[in-house]
């Protein structure tokens, strides 16, 4: 799969991907779940769960500082891809680096913090000329940093042990502690997903495995609830016959169905994403689309012509490269064919059912 689909453009300002970002995350978290054994020595379960949630909500303040201030710290640039913001990515880096070799004091609300690879490193992700920046921007969400002086140019880490606060929620710190273990240690990446902090995914924490079902819900909780119920409908529907959903981050978010049965071996998640039939997508560029990959149209033909004319012209222009195809440029259109998640899509679900349904090959 290719994260870079497209001509170079301009990218819309960082403000417009904070309302994007801030759309993914978990809006409903659970206050009490078991955890890995690996977190047991972090802080009592009760904290860490705490200490999550209150991560979550300083991911909204996080996401308002963008929107409100962000263009302060990230123009836009001319890029083949739209959502790759260096200012967030590196921002990524430098939370995971705070929270993954930060020291947790007894009372669990400061973090002591002697390493910052981001900055450190040989060659560091945060050239030294912007590392006071990232703290500024930190600051401005509500952390506190004792030991050094904000105003200073530059900042160096060689002999400072830098003590972390956030007295707004101090149980946050066990939060991003927590979850930098899970970036650094337990997550898995899919192309350029760099163990990405910002989403809050607490959910490779758990010790059961992770519900798709509600990783799902979760992230369409902002839409209507009628469109919600075709997309949880239509999950329902292909796992249920035996469809096999994985769930891939990249620069959107991918809900992959493929049928596995067959499979001799077992599959990764980006095995099945290269067998997907169809995929629900959430993207800062496409929004909420459905996406299906046809195979068989020509064997039912007649049938097709019995869908609404949206669906009928859309399947008449097939799928594929789309300056090949069309001689247009590229719009992403070999990933399949996109039907935006709309009001409409809700007098469509039956006949997108009836097109799945002779896609998915029979068990």
């Amino acid at each position: 799969m290719s994260t870079s689909h497209g001509e170079t453009v301009m990218q819309k300002p960082i403000s417009a991907y904070a309302f994007y970002l801030k759309s993914l995350i978990p809006a409903d978290i659970p206050d009490t779940y078991e955890l890995k054994p690996k977190f047991k020595n972090v802080a009592s379960e009760e904290n860490i769960h705490k200490g999550v949630i209150a991560f979550r909500d300083f991911l909204y303040v996080f996401c308002d500082r963008l929107i409100s201030d962000g263009y302060l710290y990230a123009k836009p640039q001319k890029t083949k891809n739209p959502s790759d913001y260096p200012f967030l990515k590196k921002m990524n880096h430098l939370l995971i680096d705070i929270g993954y070799n930060g020291r947790l004091n007894e009372s669990g609300d400061s973090l002591l913090v002697s390493e910052i690879p981001s900055f450190t490193s040989i060659k560091p992700k945060i050239p030294a000329s912007k590392q006071m920046e990232y703290l500024r921007f930190l600051a401005l969400c509500g952390f506190v940093f004792t030991g050094i002086d904000l105003d200073d140019k530059t900042f160096h880490m060689t002999g400072v042990f830098l003590e972390v606060t956030y007295p707004k929620a101090p149980v946050m710190l066990t939060g991003l502690k927590a979850l930098s273990i899970a970036a650094v240690e337990l997550w898995v990446r899919f192309y350029n997903n760099a163990n990405d902090l910002l989403r809050c995914d607490y959910r490779v924490m758990k010790a059961e495995d992770t519900d798709v079902y509600g990783v799902l819900k979760d992230i369409l909780f902002s839409l209507p609830e009628s469109i919600q119920s075709v997309a949880l409908g239509l999950h329902k529907r292909y796992t249920d016959i035996g469809m096999t959903c994985a769930i891939i981050n990249d620069n959107a978010t991918h809900f992959a169905y493929a049928y596995t049965k067959n499979s001799r071996r077992l599959l990764t998640p980006r095995d099945i994403y290269s067998h997907r039939i169809w995929e629900i997508e959430v993207s800062m560029k496409y929004g909420y689309c459905i996406v299906i990959r046809p195979k068989n149209t020509d064997k039912y033909a007649d049938l097709i012509e019995s869908f609404p004319l949206f669906l009928r012209n859309k399947i008449a222009a097939g799928y594929g490269c789309d300056r090949k195809l069309r001689n247009e440029p590229c719009q992403g259109g070999c990933q399949g064919i996109r039907i935006p998640m709309e009001d409409s899509i809700v007098a469509m679900k039956r006949y997108i059912e009836i097109w799945l349904d002779h896609e998915v090959p029979s068990s």
